[in-house]
């Protein structure tokens, strides 16, 4: 056999990989090129409407006229809420199921469901929401109502982000916890999630960072598309960003298109912020672990 024929399978493969990672390449740029000219039109059409009096004014007939301060207010109220419900459950179910739960058929099919709902529509949130929250317990069109159903959203992927956190943390730091004479509570509580801290946050910011972001939820059921106040407590009716940009954008004037395009720039600051302090604290907590 000569040296032509040993060579060719690993050409061979040599040219796919080559073509792969070009189609990669390509494809990664096209998607890049894409977002850069819809970034650059929301904010050639918005940022003229962008000031102070925009974010302290209420939404008004007027394009000039309106602001995003009702739903400035409703999206802080919603997502501290939202924090408040799926932070703490999301954590404890993640420690629950990683810690203490016994592995078996059980397990293994909580394990697939939570798996599933992570990728299940948000519109489906919506439509439970709609039926368990605002019908059956009669939270109306409320605040808690679509903390509620956002927390529901956001939960699956907190409890799976938690875990694979948890499950990263080295076997070793809690055979010598235990060898100590530290109970599995205390070791998980000083040990385990402090090591665990930097994926949990991340997990969590970019949860909420979805939460910020969703519409369809909030509009099955039945967030108010024009709110002219700001809301006092838990049980008020309420709007979001996302849910007074889809109603400017509906709009047939363009003028409200521009505004619509403001509050899009507003939406993706925060956004923006969000993510950069998820990065900034895993940065800052995993240096503080030495494992």
């Amino acid at each position: 056999m000569n040296n032509s024929q040993w060579k060719n399978p690993g050409d061979r493969r040599a040219r796919k990989e080559r073509l792969f990672k070009g189609c990669a390449i390509g494809l990664t740029t096209f998607s890049l090129v894409i977002l850069v000219v819809l970034v650059g039109h929301v904010v050639v059409a918005g940022f003229s409407y962008l000031s102070l009096d925009f974010l302290t004014s209420f939404p008004s007939r007027f394009a000039h006229k309106a602001g995003i301060k009702s739903a400035l207010a409703g999206s802080f109220w919603l997502m501290g809420l939202v924090f408040l419900i799926s932070v703490p459950l999301g954590i404890a179910s993640a420690i629950y199921l990683e810690e203490y739960n016994r592995k078996g058929k059980l397990s293994r099919f909580i394990e697939i469901n939570i798996a599933n709902l992570a990728g299940v529509p948000s519109i489906v949130y919506g439509i439970i929401g709609l039926a368990v929250f605002v019908r059956f317990f009669h939270l109306q069109r409320s605040l808690l109502a679509g903390a509620l159903t956002m927390s529901l959203l956001i939960l699956p992927v907190i409890i799976i982000a938690a875990r694979e956190a948890i499950r990263a943390v080295p076997k070793n730091i809690r055979l010598g916890a235990y060898a100590l004479g530290a109970t599995r509570w205390q070791t998980v509580i000083h040990h385990v999630l402090p090591a665990a801290a930097p994926g949990i946050l991340t997990g969590v910011i970019l949860a909420m960072s979805r939460a910020l972001g969703e519409t369809a939820p909030l509009i099955m059921i039945g967030a108010l598309t024009y709110v002219a106040f700001v809301p006092a407590g838990p049980m008020d009716p309420f709007t979001a960003l996302p849910i007074q940009i889809f109603n400017w954008a509906s709009r047939p004037q363009a003028e409200f298109h521009e505004v619509a395009a403001a509050g899009i720039i507003v939406l993706l600051i925060f956004l923006l912020v969000l993510n950069s302090a998820a990065v900034w604290l895993r940065h800052r907590a995993s240096k503080k672990i030495r494992w």
